[in-house]
């Protein structure tokens, strides 16, 4: 009876498997939880604090706007974080290399609706909405990701591929943002904020 040795085939299998995989780059933490180490305040400091591995964010009585950028610049990037949306009209939402491409949370000040998900541009508005009727939880945690190569970014809002746009205006590299939008009595809560450079 002859033997064959299956361990050159077995590699091999899992030499073609591997190939195959597109494995998540790994993401790592860019808010420690504990502090702003590695961010920056437009204005506004006192509108933003850290609890228990939360970055909390709440307008205060001059309801002035303020935007917390990281103090690194990034190219090609996934980013991810939860949300969880608080009291008041909240408007809110990540920019993206710079204040000309930001994806919506919460509120539209100028449509007056939910456009979660949705990127804006100044003077094109929201040339594309998001899918999240049933997907968006108002009341509870929402995970965002939001992949951006090149001039195309893509969101995902608790798992479920929700948009893609082409941007004519986002630059090559850029820092990230988080938005307080101004004349709003607002609050929203971060946390698990974390990226990944491709």
């Amino acid at each position: 009876m002859k033997h064959w040795n299956l361990f050159p085939i077995l590699i091999g299998s899992f030499s073609l498997f591997a190939s195959f995989a597109d494995p998540s780059p790994r993401l790592k933490k860019i808010f420690n939880g504990r502090d702003l180490k590695g961010w920056t305040v437009s204005q506004g400091p006192d509108q933003w604090t850290v609890a228990h591995r939360e970055l909390r964010v709440k307008s205060n009585a001059e309801r002035k706007g303020s935007i917390l950028w990281t103090e690194q610049s990034y190219r090609n990037f996934i980013l991810q974080a939860d949300f969880l949306m608080g009291d008041g009209t909240v408007d809110s939402g990540f920019f993206l290399r710079s204040e000309k491409d930001q994806i919506q949370i919460g509120i539209s000040g100028s449509l007056k609706r939910d456009l979660t998900a949705s990127p804006y541009i100044p003077g094109k508005g929201y040339p594309v909405e998001a899918k999240v009727s049933g997907i968006l939880k108002p009341k509870d945690w929402n995970t965002m990701k939001i992949k951006v190569q090149g001039n195309q970014y893509q969101i995902w809002l608790n798992g479920q591929d929700v948009m893609s746009y082409t941007s004519s205006t986002i630059p090559e590299t850029g820092p990230i943002g988080v938005q307080l939008h101004p004349k709003n009595e607002m609050s929203i809560r971060f946390r698990n904020i974390r990226l990944a450079e491709l």
